[in-house]
Protein backbone atom coordinates (compact mmCIF):
# COMPACT_ATOMS: atom_id res chain seq x y z
CA UNK A 1 0.00 0.00 0.00
CA UNK A 2 3.00 2.22 0.56
CA UNK A 3 3.97 2.34 -2.82
CA UNK A 4 0.24 2.97 -4.08
CA UNK A 5 0.68 5.86 -2.21
CA UNK A 6 3.97 6.94 -3.70
CA UNK A 7 3.21 6.47 -7.21
CA UNK A 8 -0.21 8.54 -6.41
CA UNK A 9 2.00 11.41 -4.65
CA UNK A 10 4.41 11.20 -8.03
CA UNK A 11 1.60 11.53 -10.56
CA UNK A 12 0.13 14.12 -8.32
CA UNK A 13 2.87 15.83 -8.35
CA UNK A 14 3.69 15.62 -11.78
CA UNK A 15 0.00 16.68 -12.69
CA UNK A 16 0.44 19.61 -11.00
CA UNK A 17 3.74 20.88 -12.30
CA UNK A 18 2.27 20.55 -15.81
CA UNK A 19 -0.60 22.62 -14.50
CA UNK A 20 2.15 24.97 -13.56
CA UNK A 21 4.15 25.35 -17.08
CA UNK A 22 0.56 25.61 -18.75
CA UNK A 23 -0.30 28.59 -16.29
CA UNK A 24 3.02 30.34 -16.74
CA UNK A 25 2.63 29.41 -21.02
CA UNK A 26 -0.79 31.50 -21.03
CA UNK A 27 0.65 34.49 -19.01
CA UNK A 28 3.49 34.84 -20.94
CA UNK A 29 1.20 34.85 -23.98
CA UNK A 30 -0.67 37.03 -22.40
CA UNK A 31 2.09 39.21 -21.58
CA UNK A 32 3.55 39.25 -24.84
CA UNK A 33 0.24 40.76 -26.25
CA UNK A 34 -0.12 43.46 -23.91
CA UNK A 35 2.85 44.80 -24.59
CA UNK A 36 1.51 45.33 -28.20
CA UNK A 37 -1.19 47.37 -27.46
CA UNK A 38 -1.43 51.04 -27.83
CA UNK A 39 -2.39 53.56 -24.69
CA UNK A 40 -6.12 53.08 -25.73
CA UNK A 41 -6.21 49.42 -25.53
CA UNK A 42 -5.97 48.70 -29.04
CA UNK A 43 -3.81 46.29 -30.81
CA UNK A 44 -0.55 47.86 -32.36
CA UNK A 45 1.13 47.37 -35.22
CA UNK A 46 4.81 46.18 -34.94
CA UNK A 47 6.35 46.22 -37.80
CA UNK A 48 10.92 45.19 -37.63
CA UNK A 49 12.94 46.76 -40.24
CA UNK A 50 16.28 45.34 -41.41
CA UNK A 51 17.88 48.50 -40.21
CA UNK A 52 21.48 48.64 -41.74
CA UNK A 53 24.18 50.01 -39.77
CA UNK A 54 25.19 53.60 -40.66
CA UNK A 55 28.08 54.11 -42.68
CA UNK A 56 31.42 54.75 -41.52
CA UNK A 57 32.31 57.98 -42.12
CA UNK A 58 35.81 60.33 -42.43
CA UNK A 59 36.09 63.54 -41.59
CA UNK A 60 37.92 66.17 -44.07
CA UNK A 61 39.50 69.15 -41.99
CA UNK A 62 39.57 72.96 -43.80
CA UNK A 63 41.54 74.40 -41.16
CA UNK A 64 41.72 78.73 -40.76
CA UNK A 65 39.50 79.79 -42.90
CA UNK A 66 39.40 83.78 -42.27
CA UNK A 67 37.34 86.27 -43.76
CA UNK A 68 36.93 89.87 -42.96
CA UNK A 69 33.96 91.48 -41.47
CA UNK A 70 32.35 94.48 -43.13
CA UNK A 71 31.18 97.26 -41.15
CA UNK A 72 27.87 98.63 -41.08
CA UNK A 73 28.11 100.69 -43.86
CA UNK A 74 29.62 98.17 -45.54
CA UNK A 75 33.23 99.25 -45.19
CA UNK A 76 35.90 96.46 -44.27
CA UNK A 77 36.46 97.40 -40.53
CA UNK A 78 39.58 95.58 -38.63
CA UNK A 79 37.58 92.86 -37.54
CA UNK A 80 37.78 88.84 -39.01
CA UNK A 81 36.45 85.24 -38.46
CA UNK A 82 38.01 82.04 -38.57
CA UNK A 83 36.28 78.80 -39.26
CA UNK A 84 37.74 75.44 -39.30
CA UNK A 85 35.15 73.42 -41.35
CA UNK A 86 35.15 69.26 -41.06
CA UNK A 87 33.42 67.46 -43.81
CA UNK A 88 31.66 64.47 -43.17
CA UNK A 89 32.54 61.99 -45.88
CA UNK A 90 32.32 58.26 -47.09
CA UNK A 91 35.42 56.86 -46.87
CA UNK A 92 35.89 56.03 -50.91
CA UNK A 93 35.27 60.38 -51.56
CA UNK A 94 37.51 60.86 -48.92
CA UNK A 95 40.61 61.44 -51.53
CA UNK A 96 37.82 63.23 -53.75
CA UNK A 97 36.73 65.80 -50.30
CA UNK A 98 40.58 66.53 -50.02
CA UNK A 99 41.32 67.56 -53.76
CA UNK A 100 38.54 69.93 -53.13
CA UNK A 101 39.59 71.71 -50.20
CA UNK A 102 40.54 74.93 -52.12
CA UNK A 103 37.03 75.26 -53.84
CA UNK A 104 35.51 74.44 -51.02
CA UNK A 105 37.80 77.45 -49.08
CA UNK A 106 36.86 79.22 -52.08
CA UNK A 107 33.30 78.90 -51.85
CA UNK A 108 32.96 79.33 -47.67
CA UNK A 109 34.93 83.02 -48.24
CA UNK A 110 32.55 83.90 -50.42
CA UNK A 111 29.49 83.20 -48.42
CA UNK A 112 31.07 84.32 -45.07
CA UNK A 113 32.19 87.58 -46.56
CA UNK A 114 28.93 89.49 -47.01
CA UNK A 115 28.31 89.37 -43.21
CA UNK A 116 28.93 92.20 -40.90
CA UNK A 117 30.51 91.94 -37.32
CA UNK A 118 26.99 92.67 -35.76
CA UNK A 119 25.11 90.16 -38.41
CA UNK A 120 28.16 87.25 -37.57
CA UNK A 121 28.15 87.69 -33.92
CA UNK A 122 23.90 87.47 -33.95
CA UNK A 123 24.39 84.03 -35.98
CA UNK A 124 24.73 80.53 -33.89
CA UNK A 125 27.34 77.90 -34.76
CA UNK A 126 24.45 75.92 -36.12
CA UNK A 127 23.34 78.92 -38.12
CA UNK A 128 26.87 79.07 -39.80
CA UNK A 129 26.61 75.70 -40.48
CA UNK A 130 23.16 75.59 -42.42
CA UNK A 131 24.64 78.79 -44.22
CA UNK A 132 27.93 76.82 -45.46
CA UNK A 133 26.12 73.96 -46.69
CA UNK A 134 23.41 75.79 -48.34
CA UNK A 135 26.40 77.83 -50.42
CA UNK A 136 27.88 73.91 -51.01
CA UNK A 137 24.95 72.68 -52.54
CA UNK A 138 24.73 75.66 -54.91
CA UNK A 139 27.72 75.72 -55.69
CA UNK A 140 27.81 71.95 -56.99
CA UNK A 141 24.05 72.28 -58.65
CA UNK A 142 25.79 75.00 -60.65
CA UNK A 143 28.19 72.98 -61.87
CA UNK A 144 26.30 69.69 -62.15
CA UNK A 145 27.74 67.52 -59.74
CA UNK A 146 27.45 65.88 -56.56
CA UNK A 147 29.21 66.94 -53.63
CA UNK A 148 32.21 64.54 -52.48
CA UNK A 149 30.74 65.02 -48.38
CA UNK A 150 27.71 64.62 -46.59
CA UNK A 151 27.82 67.51 -44.96
CA UNK A 152 30.07 70.27 -43.45
CA UNK A 153 30.40 71.21 -39.82
CA UNK A 154 32.10 73.88 -37.78
CA UNK A 155 35.07 72.79 -35.92
CA UNK A 156 36.29 75.97 -34.59
CA UNK A 157 34.77 79.31 -35.46
CA UNK A 158 35.98 82.59 -33.86
CA UNK A 159 35.02 86.17 -34.21
CA UNK A 160 37.85 88.98 -33.29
Amino acid sequence: MKSKAKLIAIVAAVALLAAGGAGVAVWWMQHDKAGAKGADGKDVKVEVKDEKPAPDYKYVTLDKVLVMLRGPNGAAVSHYMAVDIVFKTLPDQEKRTKDHLPLLRTVAVKALSAYTLDGAQAMSVEDFAQLLNKAYAESYAADRREAPFAEALIGKLIIE
